[in-house]
């Protein structure tokens, strides 16, 4: 497993799309042993969202990230 906490920039700019689809399998099968490893998968998809948004278009809705309205 991926050790999001000292995960880097440089990191995530050779991340493999196998790697994300990997991670996302993880986060959807939901099968952690505590909450705080499905916590820390949750933040490398956000943050691979961020900065290779073209890996994650297939789990973006495993982030929750849509747009709602304030109005």
């Amino acid at each position: 497993m991926v050790e999001t906490l000292n995960i880097s920039k440089q990191d995530i700019a050779v991340m493999s799309m196998e790697e994300v689809e990997d991670l996302a399998i993880r986060l959807e099968q939901d099968n952690y042993t505590n909450a705080f490893d499905g916590l820390n998968d949750w933040h490398l998809l956000r943050a691979i969202a961020f900065q290779r948004p073209e890996l994650v278009e297939a789990y973006v809705y495993l982030l929750d990230l849509d747009p709602y309205d304030e109005s």
